[in-house]
């Protein structure tokens, strides 16, 4: 298995696995969760751009992204950070859903997959 790279492992888990020429990212969240909307998904978003440099790749290579919303009337705010920050033209495949997030004051989370 040494065609495996994992990025920042720890004892749960790995922030991200590097195989077979993808990137396949753990869920990326805030790290301030006191923030509204779209303070917290630009956070995430940093964070996901920082992985993918770590691992050689870049927003332009995502391939899927999921995302998850604690509350589903957030995905216009989150959408206007979202646009903002993909690359036009090179947008990935996307799933959105409501769901109940591990920290009642996190707004998203965030995972994509992406080439290298």
């Amino acid at each position: 298995m040494s065609d495996i790279k994992r990025i920042d492992p720890g004892p749960r888990m790995s922030e991200a696995t590097v195989h077979g020429g993808r990137i396949y990212c753990a869920g990326m969240i805030p790290e301030d969760t006191s923030l509204d909307i779209t303070g917290q998904v630009k956070q995430a978003l940093a964070e996901i751009d920082s992985l993918l440099a770590k691992g050689g790749s870049d927003k332009t290579k995502i391939l899927t992204a999921t995302i998850w919303l604690a509350d589903i009337s957030d995905f216009a705010a989150m959408n206007r950070v979202w646009d903002a920050w993909v690359v036009p033209g090179q947008t990935p495949a996307r799933a959105t859903v409501e769901a109940r997030l591990n920290d009642p004051n996190m707004k998203v989370e965030i995972m994509v997959v992406a080439a290298l």
